[in-house]
């Protein structure tokens, strides 16, 4: 930056932070989510960040499914499937429904739904970048 008249510094949690617009700063500010959403909402993509739950997490896209099943087409051993959807399942993503001794488990909603297309669609069209380190963009394919 050239260090232009515009920029000014506020006292941020007891340190100077340099702004730039600084309306623009305090409207991103006043639509920023309380601290519990924002943890809560880290917490559910924590939750889609392991592969074994995410497999699970997309075979039921095509519906319900017992967890003989889940474990079956997500290579899982039937205790690993029962721990991670009782796990999702704590977590509101998954919902369950007893018949007997068998347990079946769906999407709790759409919005998971929604989370989980979004992330296959965004993989579908993103390059993945072979270096960590760098800092450049994803290349988008055409």
């Amino acid at each position: 930056m050239n260090g232009s008249s515009d920029e000014q510094v506020i006292q941020l949690d007891g340190c100077a932070v340099r702004v730039v617009d600084a309306p623009r700063v305090a409207s991103v500010r006043e639509r920023m989510p309380a601290d519990a959403q924002v943890t809560g909402t880290a917490e559910v993509f924590g939750l889609l960040s392991d592969p074994g739950r995410l497999r699970l997490l997309t075979a039921l896209l095509d519906g319900e499914l017992c967890v003989c099943d889940l474990a079956a087409v997500s290579g899982m051993s039937e205790s690993a499937a029962s721990h991670a959807l009782r796990l999702l399942r704590a977590h509101r993503v998954v919902a369950v429904r007893r018949s007997g001794r068998m347990a079946y488990y769906r999407l709790e909603d759409a919005h998971v739904r929604m989370l989980l297309d979004l992330a296959v669609a965004h993989i579908e069209h993103t390059k993945i970048v072979p270096a960590p380190e760098s800092v450049d963009e994803p290349e988008r394919e055409s």
